[in-house]
């Protein structure tokens, strides 16, 4: 979609596209607010900067429906096809690998009551192994501002894929 196009948008109509990128209903709303923006690269900013500003409830928000990595994802809709994308090298993970991330989501999850989020985009199942192990010994408080930080980086993914710069080429 063309930038100038999510400008156009109701708001209504926005806000489903940007809680597909994070489903942090304050985020999505004052980023769409904030339209019209320059270019994709500052909405990107902004949605960073915003980011930052998310709670530890937020992120329980945003995770509350979210896949466990590894997991089929079975729903439909942007959501589950954005997630089945992003954990696509999850597909090819050796039966052991795949084994122990099953095993370190049950752990993580008795630790810190939430799924684990880990932007999966570019990690092979290995870095996403190590990565459970390494969080799996942050305190509480550090390990969800990590994963808060995740969920940022996944929403700037998902954000980048989505919407383009309006591009017109320049008549010689």
């Amino acid at each position: 979609m063309l930038l100038d196009d999510f400008h156009r948008l109701p708001a209504a109509e926005a806000r489903e596209i940007v809680r597909v990128w994070a489903d942090v209903p304050g985020w999505a709303d004052a980023l769409v607010a904030g339209r019209p923006y320059a270019d994709v690269a500052a909405l990107a900013r902004r949605a960073d900067e915003l980011a930052g500003a998310w709670t530890e409830a937020d992120l329980d928000g945003a995770l509350a429906h979210h896949p466990r990595i590894g997991d089929r994802v079975p729903s439909a809709g942007a959501n589950a096809d954005h997630s089945r994308r992003e954990q696509s090298a999850m597909r090819d993970a050796a039966s052991d690998v795949a084994r122990r991330i099953a095993e370190g989501n049950a752990a993580y999850e008795e630790r810190f009551g939430r799924v684990f989020l880990i932007r999966a985009a570019g990690r092979s199942p290995e870095q996403i192994l190590a990565e459970f192990e390494r969080r799996l010994g942050n305190d509480a408080d550090a390990e969800w501002r990590e994963a808060a930080g995740q969920l940022s980086q996944i929403a700037q993914l998902r954000l980048e894929e989505a919407l383009d710069d309006d591009a017109t080429p320049e008549a010689p």
